[in-house]
């Protein structure tokens, strides 16, 4: 529980190559000096914690390796993501976008050898020792972001802290989350997290286009951002559409294994709402820099679908209840 954490590293020595190579080196930097074991590759050049072998003079064919392996100390959780849901809510009544993530993690990490000790455990909140173990979560948002919240399968998670940033200064706003028990290696803990934000920062509508076309950018993946990185096996990305919007398209950096275009039913919906769903696997935490556009129409009449169906639905509660009071339902004879 309070031992270092190791990794090994296994690599080719040799750069990898569709041609023949006259001269080449190869140069690691490792996060710590502490590295016990080196495998392989003969005897490279070692300076602090930066390794380099080479540089080799003799020609190396093409597709040429060298299996080398480096084990170094690496006392940091290993956090990695089987499962990412994220949903983007689009309201243009409420001007709101509503965005939520559901997460299941997991610790890569190296396993306990002995049970976990929640004494020992408590006792090193007091001088905070470097562990493997995931304590926290940093979550940066967009400036202006409002409402978090953060839940698990038991239910609302209070050790979180928001502290919101300032629209003017286009500061953003941070979410610090703790889990509700420390995550060690092969450790798993799902949990989501919501938040809302000013519409009008996301959302511009196109001019001259008689069917009310608009274009919504937003980030692909936000989520933690931890300096020892966070990747992700499947992520799948919902834009939840204003209900009556068409021609929907979409354009983004992030390589795609799938995409559909579906429906989505909620509160005084009649058709219900459009969904672009898209679905990526293998992501790496570097895809929060890429952004995710959407264009669609929406067009006037669609606005007051909404209004019209609450207005309907009030009217036949109203009519129901006259109707009924209307009815008589005496056992006498009427005299």
């Amino acid at each position: 529980q309070q031992e270092r954490q190791y990794l090994l590293y296994t690599f080719s020595t040799y750069t990898p190559s569709a041609y023949p190579t006259l001269k080449q080196k190869t140069k690691l930097k490792f996060p710590t000096t502490d590295i016990p074991d080196v495998i392989g590759g003969g005897s490279p050049d070692r300076q602090g914690s930066t390794f380099t072998y080479g540089p080799y003079n003799e020609v190396v064919p093409a597709g040429a390796s060298e299996e080398a392996s480096v084990r170094y100390e690496f006392t940091k959780p290993l956090i990695y993501a089987t499962h990412l849901e994220r949903d983007i809510e689009v309201s243009h009544w409420g001007g709101n976008l509503a965005i939520e993530e559901r997460y299941w993690l997991t610790n890569q990490g190296a396993q306990l050898k002995e049970n976990f000790n929640r004494v020992q455990w408590a006792a090193t909140q007091y001088y905070n020792p470097p562990t493997s173990a995931l304590r926290e979560l940093k979550v940066p948002l967009k400036a202006g972001s409002m409402n978090p919240y953060f839940t698990d399968d038991i239910g609302n998670v209070s050790t979180s802290r928001f502290r919101p940033g300032s629209g003017s200064k286009n500061k953003e706003a941070m979410l610090e989350l703790k889990p509700r028990y420390p995550v060690f290696g092969g450790w798993k803990y799902s949990f989501r997290i919501g938040w809302d934000a000013d519409l009008k920062s996301f959302l511009r509508k196109l001019g001259n286009t008689p069917d009310g076309g608009h274009v919504l950018k937003v980030p692909f993946l936000e989520g933690p951002k931890m300096g020892e990185g966070v990747s992700y096996a499947k992520v799948e990305v919902r834009v939840i559409l204003p209900e009556g919007a068409r021609n929907v398209r979409f354009e983004t950096e992030v390589p795609l294994v799938g995409v559909e275009e579906g429906t989505h039913r909620t509160f005084m919906d009649t058709v219900g709402r459009t969904t672009l769903k898209l679905t990526a696997m293998n992501v790496v935490d570097e895809a929060r820099d890429k952004t995710l556009i959407v264009t669609y129409d929406y067009p006037f009449s669609a606005a007051f679908r909404k209004p019209i169906s609450i207005f309907l639905g009030v009217a036949a509660v109203f009519a129901t209840a006259w109707g009924i009071g209307r009815l008589d339902v005496s056992i006498g004879k009427q005299s």
